[in-house]
């Protein structure tokens, strides 16, 4: 697609000559989100700063036909921020003010480019917080949060995004401004804020956010256990979760993942364990130390060789800081990795990570595992060098193999990243065809012209089509 000289000029009168982006160069940058195996170019990137110049950029790209990709910080994880047919890109990144905070009520209202991190900074003089916390959380965005309906280690004690999200801001495909929901707990009428609330951009675009804060806990209690096996560190977690435990957080780290973390940061992990979980308990003081000692008993039953035990805010943070940038130290040990996102029962835990494992080796491909185990949400992640199609065609492969895996241990394809075009060839797997087409009514109602964020999450998309058909080729040594 190309941009008139005069859509451009108009769209400058709107944010200003230097919010829109027309060079190919710069447009490099927005090509791709995190997810690393697909990239489209887009027409243009407009930089907004007010949901009216959301609005009226919009109704400019709806007169010249373009479709409108909405973007937060480009953390996405299934190409949901790709811009599949070009066409115009609105970045939020200066959309980011937090406009108002009610600590009395415990809300706060940001603008969709505001970073997830800032929104519990904003508040922390409060003793109050934003409960979702991706491991991007210091880059990705509450827009982006929404669309996604994103999760973090701590959402399995407190909730995904949807569960703290009260109030929407939003603009339809025409360019209507709309004010979903509100500052109440339970508004009446339908629940339109859950409906957009990881719809990922195809039913409206999210401008500002009214989101629920949660009091910080009175005390936590943070500790590593190390096992000798995969296998007894996931029937911890199934034990933990039996004897009616909800930990604020529950991670788990195989040995890949640990050699890549402490060779970034060296905090002393050990390297001949082949995995390890982090264990956050949170709540009243007085009942921690009771709660603390049960899990450590279930972790010696289940043959922990050690279980270490964060004595001060910094050993905390520590074990944290591991825990949340492991996939960005896996960077130390290959170029590219695509990190998949399906859901399993937790009782499925050790036969879906050898699984898994075998799918990679099958593939020639070495395999990290780090996730979220207390509510089944897998993270492995395929290491790779993306400058050779034919790794990337294996890493497409397996991936889906993995996806297929989970779904037929009565998993799901997404916990918190979302469909995008990498796994909409799989929706109907998951889904009948009816499923499928009572979605597509929903979204027709919205964007009855696909105008917002096209060809994503449906598997009859043609972009969704055309990349498996590329990749097919790729892998089997023909001309595309």
């Amino acid at each position: 697609m190309s941009l008139s000289d005069t859509l451009r000029i108009d769209m400058e009168r709107i944010v200003g000559a230097e919010a829109v982006l027309t060079d190919p160069i710069q447009l490099l940058a927005y090509d791709c989100d995190a997810y690393t195996i697909e990239k489209a170019l887009p027409t243009a990137v407009v930089l907004p700063q007010t949901t009216e110049q959301v609005a009226a950029i919009v109704r400019l790209a709806n007169r010249a036909g373009l479709p409108i990709v909405p973007r937060g910080a480009g953390t996405g994880l299934s190409g949901g921020a790709l811009a599949a047919r070009g066409g115009i890109v609105l970045a939020f990144s200066r959309m980011h003010r937090i406009l108002w905070v009610d600590t009395r009520n415990r809300r706060l209202r940001a603008q969709a480019g505001a970073v997830n991190y800032q929104l519990s900074k904003a508040v922390q003089h409060a003793g109050l917080h934003f409960a979702p916390d991706p491991s991007s959380q210091g880059a990705c965005t509450i827009g982006g949060n929404v669309a996604e309906n994103s999760g973090g280690p701590h959402t399995l004690k407190y909730g995904v995004t949807v569960n703290h999200i009260t109030g929407l801001q939003v603009v339809l495909p025409d360019g209507e401004i709309m004010e979903l929901g509100g500052e109440e707990d339970e508004p009446f009428g339908y629940d339109l804020v859950g409906l957009l609330t990881g719809s990922e951009g195809t039913l409206a675009i999210v401008t500002e956010v009214v989101a629920r804060l949660a009091s910080n806990p009175q005390a936590t209690r943070t500790m590593l256990a190390v096992f000798e096996t995969l296998e007894d560190a996931s029937q911890t977690v199934s034990d933990i979760i039996a004897a009616g435990i909800v930990p604020a957080a529950l991670e788990l780290m195989d040995a890949l993942t640990l050699q890549a973390v402490e060779a970034a940061f060296g905090y002393g992990f050990p390297l001949d364990a082949e995995a390890v979980l982090l264990i956050e308990l949170d709540g009243l003081e007085a009942e921690l130390d009771g709660e603390q000692a049960r899990v450590l008993d279930i972790c010696q039953r289940n043959c922990a060789r050690e279980v270490r035990r964060a004595t001060t805010p910094l050993e905390r943070a520590k074990l944290w800081a591991a825990r949340k940038k492991a996939i960005g130290a896996l960077g130390r040990l290959a170029p590219s990795c695509v990190t998949q996102d399906g859901v399993i029962p937790r009782s499925k835990l050790p036969q879906v990570l050898r699984e898994a494992g075998r799918i990679a080796e099958k593939y020639g491909l070495r395999l990290a595992n780090v996730f979220h185990a207390g509510d089944g949400n897998l993270h492995p992640v395929l290491l790779f060098d993306d400058s050779d199609p034919e790794q990337v065609a294996r890493v497409v492969e397996a991936g889906d193999e993995i996806l297929a895996l989970c779904l037929r241990e009565g998993g799901s394809l997404s916990g918190e990243h979302g469909i995008g075009t990498e796994k909409c060839a799989s929706m109907h797997q998951m889904f009948t065809a009816q499923d499928l087409a009572l979605m597509k009514r929903v979204k027709a109602v919205f964007n009855p012209h696909d105008v917002l964020n096209p060809d994503k999450m449906f598997p009859d998309t043609r972009y969704c089509y055309e990349s498996k058909r590329r990749l097919t080729a790729i892998r089997r040594g023909a001309a595309v």
